[in-house]
């Protein structure tokens, strides 16, 4: 009979709106195929202790780590694994699940266990900036300075964060940016630029909607200044995965990339936010991290209305420019 597998999962406790993890280990137990694997079950204590407990992982030979929580958990545990051959398993419990929806991991937590269950791993890319990991996005500007107020926040979820972002909105100024790549040098004045490893912020929020975690490069999404008039119809398309066919938009994608801005300030990485300097360096690690994954590939998975969706919205762009709106 062939030894067991060991896996480790780690549960932040306080992850996502509902504020409970305390039956997740007998979830785990119950939907965990016991033939193959064993689980050793953790819960987080502080901010970092997910990245220690994966370590511990790694030294104990582990197969695998589990991250049970939101896009914040699955950062600290990956920071552990990259550039090791422990794979990443993702269960996801936040309030946004960017990246387990960038991969088509189920939301529910026994039907993601059954992804592990199957044991298909692959090998994806990771980010940083200034050495610091991330796999989802990181930015600048206005939605990094919403990710601190949210994490601010006494309640977590999309409305919370809606409620912030209209609160910020209207009081947010643009602020000059140097972009620097390995072809070109722009100034640009941005509401945002994001950097996407994955095509998602969470909740279907397609920062960069082309965006593959197989292909080493980084997709940055340069959102321009924009009058209110123009709010709805952005909204729209960033939850269309169209956002990258607006006018107001500069995409572009890069192995590499450096960011200057006036002042050391926050900006978010996977959704937290972190005071980082002036100049950002942002690097993409192909194939770095190993994820298990659906055997059916989410990423290259065919959408057959694509060819509908896209004449749409070449036809509202078409309108939106003959009405110089």
């Amino acid at each position: 009979m062939a030894e067991k597998l060991k896996l480790m999962a780690i549960i932040n406790p306080i992850s996502g709106t509902d504020g409970g993890k305390n039956t997740m280990p007998q979830v785990i137990a119950q939907a965990i195929d016991h033939t193959r694997f064993d689980v050793d079950t953790r819960f987080t204590q502080y901010a970092g202790h997910a990245t220690a407990l994966a370590a511990e992982a790694i030294a104990a030979g582990c197969h695998g780590v589990l991250a049970v929580g939101g896009d914040g958990t699955v950062n600290e545990v990956a920071s552990a694994l990259r550039d090791t051959p422990v794979s990443l398993g993702i269960v996801p419990c936040g309030s946004g699940n960017g990246l387990a929806r960038h991969l088509g991991i189920p939301l529910e937590p026994e039907k993601a266990i059954s992804i592990i269950n199957h044991n298909h791993t692959e090998a994806l890319d990771y980010c940083t900036v200034n050495e610091r990991p991330f796999f989802c996005t990181c930015g600048v500007g206005f939605d990094a300075m919403v990710s601190e107020k949210f994490a601010q926040a006494g309640r977590r979820g999309p409305i919370t964060y809606l409620q912030k972002a209209l609160g910020e909105y209207l009081r947010y100024h643009s602020e000059e940016y140097i972009i620097e790549t390995a072809d070109k040098v722009v100034a640009e004045k941005a509401f945002i630029i994001a950097c996407g490893n994955a095509s998602q912020y969470g909740n279907n929020a397609f920062i960069a909607p082309q965006a593959s975690m197989k292909d080493g490069l980084i997709d940055v999404t340069v959102i321009l200044p924009f009058t209110p008039i123009d709010t709805a119809m952005m909204s729209l398309l960033l939850f269309t995965k169209h956002l990258d066919q607006d006018t107001n938009i500069q995409s572009f994608r890069t192995a590499e990339l450096t960011i200057r801005r006036p002042r050391a300030d926050v900006m978010h990485i996977d959704g937290e936010p972190v005071m980082m300097p002036a100049e950002l360096h942002i690097k993409c690690h192909k194939g770095g991290i190993s994820v298990f994954l659906p055997q059916e590939d989410a990423e290259n998975r065919k959408n057959l209305l694509s060819p509908i969706e896209d004449g749409f919205w070449a036809f509202v762009n078409a309108i939106r420019n003959e009405l110089n709106i």
